[in-house]
C-alpha cells in the first residue's frame, strides 16, 4: 500500500487543480568545482562523493532551489548506484563510506534545506536515483533501499536517465513499487527515440513501443512519467505524443549544457528569462511538471516557477517542421527525402562501400590485410577497366571480381589450391560476372603463361622461415620470404603485355635492393603507387626472429610503434622498360 506524506499530497493536489508542480534543477553541476563528481575523474559518481566529503556545499545547493520556490528537491543520490558497482571508486575520492549513510545523508540534507528556506511543509523531497539501478545488482539495493526509507521515508523516488525498456525494467519498478513510496520515472526520450546530452539519437523509429510501455507503467501503479537530461528543443512534440497512450501527469527537465574538462558549462545565451518561456511551451504542450536537468540553476528554476503560476496544462499539437530538428533532418524527412550519398569521382558508392558480395570457404586463404589493401587501389583507380587481366594468388577471388566490376574484358584467376579456384569460381558467379571470368589451378614454380595480359594483380604471401625448423617439403624453404615475390617478377616479362602493367603487393621485411635489382634484371621498371601500415598478426610474430636476422642480412626493416611491430606494405606498378 503506498505511503503518502503530506508534502506529496500537496504536490498531488497541485497537479489535480491543473496548477504546475516545479522541480528542482541539476544538483551535480550546481556544487563548487572539486566538491562533486563534476570535478573528479568518474562522472558517473555524480554527487556521491560530495554527499560524503562536501555535506555543507550540497545543502547550499538544495537550500538554493528552496529559495527559488521548487516544489520537489531531488537528493545528491543519482550517482549511488554506479558508486555501489565500484566502490574502490568512491573511496579514492572519499576514503571508506558506507553507501547507506550516504543515502541517509542526501535525504537529511534535502529535508533540512526545506526547512532552512522555511518550507519544510510544502517541498517534497524526491530520492534520486540514475537508470543504472536496472541491473541485476540493483534488485538487491532497493531491498536494502527499503530499510532505509522505513527509518527516514523520502516523500517519492525518482528513477532518472533511464533509456531502454527491458523485461527488466518492469521488474524494477514492481521491486520499487513494493517500498510504498511514489515512484515516478524518468527517460532521456524525444520523438524519435532514444536521446542523449546532445540530441544525438541512437537506433531508429520504434513505433508506439515506449507509448505502450508507459501505459503499462500506469498500470502497474507508477505516480508520473518525465522526460530529462536531452536538449530543450528536442523536448518540442513528446508530451501530446505520450498522452496518446497515457493519463499518467507528464513532465519534462531537460538540460542546458555539456560536460567539459572545466566542468559543466550551460548553453551561452539560455537565461532564467529565456528558460521561463521553453517552459511555458513545454506547459502549452501538456507538461504538469517542470524542473530542470544539467546545467540547470536555481535561476532559471526561479524563472520558470514564476511564469508558470496561474497555467493550466494545454493540448497543443502542433506540428513539427517536417525538415528541421536542431539543424537536422528528422528521421521522417530523411525517409522521405534521402541525404546525399558519400561517392567518388567516377560516382561509385563509399557508404555503403561498393564490396563486392565474397564467401571464404573452408580451407580457403582468408583475404589479409594486404588483398584488401591491393583492392582498395584497384577501386579507387578503377583498375582493368577494357583490358584483359590475371589474378594471382587468387584466393576467395577478391581482386578478380573487382577487376571485372571495373570493366575488364576478361579476368584469370590462378592459385595453387583447387579450394581457391572453386571459391573464386563461386565469387565470380554470386557478383553475376562469371561470363568474363575463367580460373584454374596453377602452381607458380612450373608454370609458363601461355598468353600475355594487359593488367597482373598479386597479393602473394610473403613470409620468412625459419631455416631452424625442421620440414620435408619439395618445394623451396623460403628463407627470405621473398620466394613467390620472386618468382613473380621473373615470370612478369612473358606474362605482361607490351604496355601493359602489373599491381604487387610488398611487405617492408622483405627488401628493397632486391626487388630493384631483379626488375632492373628482367627490363623492368617499378614505382611506389601507395603504400600502408600492417600491424604484425600472429604468424609473424612467430616468425619475429627470422625476420629479424632477415634485416640484419639486407635493407628490410619494420617499424616499432609503442612496443608493437609495424610492417610497411608497398604496392608497386611495374611495367617494361621499353615495351616492344
Amino acid at each position: 500500500m503506498q505511503r503518502s506524506t503530506d508534502r506529496f499530497e500537496v504536490v498531488e493536489q497541485k497537479i489535480g487543480s491543473g496548477r504546475c508542480v516545479v522541480l528542482d534543477g541539476a544538483t551535480g553541476t550546481e556544487l563548487p568545482r572539486g566538491s562533486s563528481a563534476n570535478g573528479s575523474a568518474d562522472e558517473r559518481l555524480w554527487g556521491a562523493d560530495a554527499l560524503a566529503s562536501s555535506p555543507d556545499s550540497v545543502l547550499s545547493v538544495h537550500r538554493r532551489y528552496a529559495e527559488a520556490g521548487c516544489d520537489v528537491i531531488s537528493t545528491d543520490t543519482w550517482g549511488l548506484p554506479n558508486a555501489l558497482h565500484d566502490s574502490s571508486k568512491l573511496w579514492e575520492a572519499t576514503g571508506p563510506v558506507h553507501w547507506m549513510d550516504l543515502a541517509r545523508r542526501g535525504i537529511g540534507l534535502a529535508r533540512r534545506a526545506a526547512a532552512d528556506a522555511g518550507r519544510a511543509d510544502e517541498c517534497a523531497v524526491a530520492f534520486s536515483l540514475s537508470g543504472e539501478i536496472d541491473t541485476p545488482e540493483g534488485q538487491e539495493t532497493i531491498r536494502l533501499l527499503a530499510r532505509i526509507f522505513e527509518e527516514e521515508p523520502p516523500d517519492l523516488v525518482l528513477v532518472e536517465t533511464l533509456s531502454l525498456v527491458r523485461p527488466s525494467t518492469y521488474e524494477t519498478v514492481e521491486r520499487l513499487l513494493e517500498t510504498g513510496l511514489p515512484i515516478w520515472l524518468s527517460f532521456r526520450r524525444c520523438r524519435h527515440g532514444l536521446c542523449g546530452v546532445f540530441g544525438e539519437h541512437w537506433g531508429g523509429p520504434e513505433g508506439d513501443s515506449f507509448g505502450r510501455a508507459a501505459r503499462r507503467f500506469e498500470e502497474m501503479g507508477v505516480g508520473a512519467l518525465l522526460i530529462n537530461c536531452i536538449p530543450p528543443d528536442h523536448v518540442s512534440g513528446m508530451l501530446p505524443w505520450l498522452r496518446d497512450f497515457t493519463d499518467l501527469p507528464l513532465g519534462v527537465y531537460p538540460n542546458l549544457g555539456y560536460l567539459s574538462q572545466s566542468g559543466w558549462l550551460s548553453d551561452a545565451g539560455v537565461g532564467g528569462p529565456e528558460y521561463a518561456e521553453m517552459a511555458l511551451r513545454w506547459r502549452e504542450e501538456g507538461a504538469q511538471i517542470v524542473g530542470g536537468c544539467c546545467g540547470v540553476g536555481p535561476e532559471h528554476i526561479e524563472a520558470a516557477r514564476e511564469a508558470l503560476a496561474d497555467t493550466e496544462p494545454g493540448d497543443d499539437r502542433r506540428p513539427e517542421d517536417p525538415l528541421e530538428l536542431d539543424g537536422a533532418l528528422t528521421l521522417e524527412a530523411r525517409a522521405s527525402q534521402p541525404a546525399p550519398r558519400w561517392t567518388d569521382a567516377r560516382g561509385h558508392s563509399l557508404f555503403p562501400l561498393e564490396f563486392p558480395d565474397i564467401v571464404c570457404e573452408p580451407g580457403v586463404f582468408v583475404p589479409t590485410q594486404g588483398s584488401f589493401f591491393v583492392w582498395r587501389h584497384l577501386f579507387k583507380e578503377g583498375v582493368g577497366a577494357g583490358r584483359r587481366c590475371l589474378d594471382v594468388g587468387c584466393g576467395t577471388g577478391l581482386l578478380t571480381v573487382q577487376l571485372a566490376f571495373n570493366g575488364a574484358t576478361q579476368v584469370h584467376a590462378i592459385d595453387l589450391e583447387e579450394r581457391a579456384v572453386a571459391n573464386a569460381r563461386a565469387s565470380a558467379f554470386r557478383n553475376g560476372v562469371s561470363d568474363r571470368v575463367t580460373a584454374e589451378s596453377v602452381d607458380l614454380y612450373p608454370w609458363v603463361p601461355e598468353e600475355r595480359y594487359e593488367v597482373i594483380v598479386a597479393s602473394l604471401y610473403q613470409m620468412p622461415v625459419d631455416p631452424f625448423e625442421q620440414g620435408v617439403t619439395h618445394r623451396p624453404r623460403d628463407y627470405w620470404g621473398r620466394g613467390l615475390l620472386d618468382h613473380l617478377i621473373r615470370k612478369l616479362p612473358e606474362a605482361l603485355a607490351p604496355d601493359g602493367v602489373a599491381y604487387l603487393l610488398q611487405l617492408s621485411i622483405l627488401g628493397q635492393e632486391r626487388t630493384a635489382e631483379l626488375l632492373d634484371e628482367r627490363g623492368l621498371a617499378g614505382r611506389v603507387v601507395d603504400f600502408g601500415f600492417f600491424p604484425f598478426t600472429e604468424p609473424f610474430r612467430e616468425q619475429r626472429e627470422q625476420i629479424l636476422r632477415v634485416e640484419d642480412f639486407s635493407d628490410a626493416y619494420h617499424l616499432t610503434l609503442a612496443g608493437e611491430d609495424v610492417m610497411v606494405a608497398y604496392l608497386l606498378e611495374i611495367t617494361h622498360k621499353h615495351p616492344a
